[in-house]
Formats: structure tokens, sequence, C-alpha cells
């Protein structure tokens, strides 16, 4: 059990900036054991989005509150997911060839496809969610993030490790991830669609599954397999993916 504590505890270091007591005994394979509690995180980031929404909603009407809510998500992950979009936005719609794609990935600055990636993500984001009331709201958020999570975590097992671990910029890459971890993952994302009507968890599955198999697909043509920066488009896009079925529903 103490174990797996600190796993969970890894995972939430690796994936916010939530302070987490020192992990004594690190070793570097704890990032990819820990991928199994990414949907935990997730669903962590999405209550505090969601408390963030439910908090502003007594103050604003609108869309301030959701603007509010998903400012919150980015302040305690760091971006770390948008700035993983935003890098494959300018790499896969603007490198020649795999290698100059990879490379253009590794860049820190923003292009012109990942800064118009961000705007439209947040955009589209307030937009899927501003027709529910500001409870189902607040569900939505904390389903979309948990199973965004877990998304992630497939994409880590079903596709080859892309890039060039010794030139990451997340070191130790997460690599690796077994069957059985994916399945653990799956499982602890699944709990807060039950709390969703059946109808809107199943489309935002089905939106939020179409998104990400297509940055997947797509970066497996391109790059051959998935990076750290895919990894988090795969897991922007099932969020937006997942707000998007949901809505269509209404």
């Amino acid at each position: 059990m103490r174990r797996q504590v600190q796993l969970f505890l890894c995972a939430l270091q690796f994936l916010t900036r939530i302070p987490v007591p020192r992990l004594a005994g690190f070793e570097d394979s704890w990032i990819t054991r820990s991928a199994k509690f990414f949907p935990l995180v997730g669903q962590l980031v999405g209550a505090l989005s969601a408390g963030a929404l439910l908090l502003a909603g007594e103050v604003w009407q609108g869309f301030v509150p959701l603007l509010l809510a998903i400012t919150a998500g980015i302040l305690i992950t760091g971006a770390f997911h948008e700035d993983g979009l935003a890098d494959t936005a300018d790499g896969l719609g603007g490198g020649r060839d795999a290698a100059h794609r990879l490379a253009i990935m590794k860049d820190s600055r923003i292009g012109a496809f990942g800064a118009l990636a961000l705007l439209l993500l947040l955009a589209l984001k307030m937009a899927a969610l501003a027709p529910f009331n500001i409870e189902m709201a607040a569900l939505l958020l904390l389903a979309s993030h948990g199973t965004a999570r877990a998304a992630a975590v497939v994409v880590m097992c079903a596709l080859p490790y892309a890039g060039d671990p010794a030139a990451s910029k997340i070191k130790p890459v997460p690599d690796g991830v077994t069957g059985a971890e994916v399945f653990i993952a799956v499982v602890l994302a699944l709990w807060p669609l039950f709390l969703l009507p059946l109808s809107l968890a199943l489309a935002g599955m089905i939106g939020g599954i179409v998104l990400a198999m297509i940055i997947a697909l797509t970066a497996r043509r391109l790059v051959g397999g998935y990076t750290g920066d895919i990894l988090g488009a795969v897991e922007q896009m099932f969020e937006l993916g997942f707000l998007l079925g949901a809505a269509a529903i209404l």
C-alpha cells in the first residue's frame, strides 16, 4: 500500500504543481508505473476546477465562471497539457518530415499553429459547457479530466515512443506502460460517468475517443509514435471531444 501511495504522489507531482512530500527512494521507473493513477490526478484537477466553477457561479453569470474554472485547471497543472497541445500543433502542422516535426516540438517558442490551437481550444471548451446548468457543467469537468488522462495512458501503451529519450524535455520519459496498468487507469477513470445521464456519458466518451484517436493516429503517421507533447495533445483533445459530444446531445 505504501508503494501505491508513493506512485500516486509521483503522478500528482508529475502532472500538477500541487506540492507533495519528498518521495524517498525515488526511481526513474516510478513515472511509468504511476501512469495507472493519472486518471485520479485528472479527477482531482477536475474537482478543483468544478469547485472554482461553483464558487464563481455564486458571484458571476455567463462565461466568467467557465473561464475561471478552465483557468483554475491550467494553473493547477502549470499548463502542462496545453503546452503539449501547442507544441504538437506547431510540429505536426509545420514540419517537413518526422525529424523536423520532432525538432519543432522541442522548441519552447510557440508558432501560429500552436497559438491558434490554444485559442480555439479555450473558446470551444467554454462554448461546449455554456448550454449546461452550472451543476452539470461541474460534473462534466470532473468526468472529462479523468477520462482524458486515461486516454493518454492508453496511447502510451498502444504506440511506441517516437522521440529521443535523451533529448526529451521531460526526464525520465514515461514509456513501457503495461496492459494491466492501462486497465486500472481506465477503471479508475470511469466512476464519474455514473454521475451523468447515460446519454451525456456515452456521447462524451464517443466525442473524446474520436478526437483523441485523430491526434494519436496522425502522430503515428507523421512522427512514428508519441512524445510527451503528443500525450498532452491527446489529453486536451479528449477533454474537448468529451465536452463537445455531451453538448451535442442538447
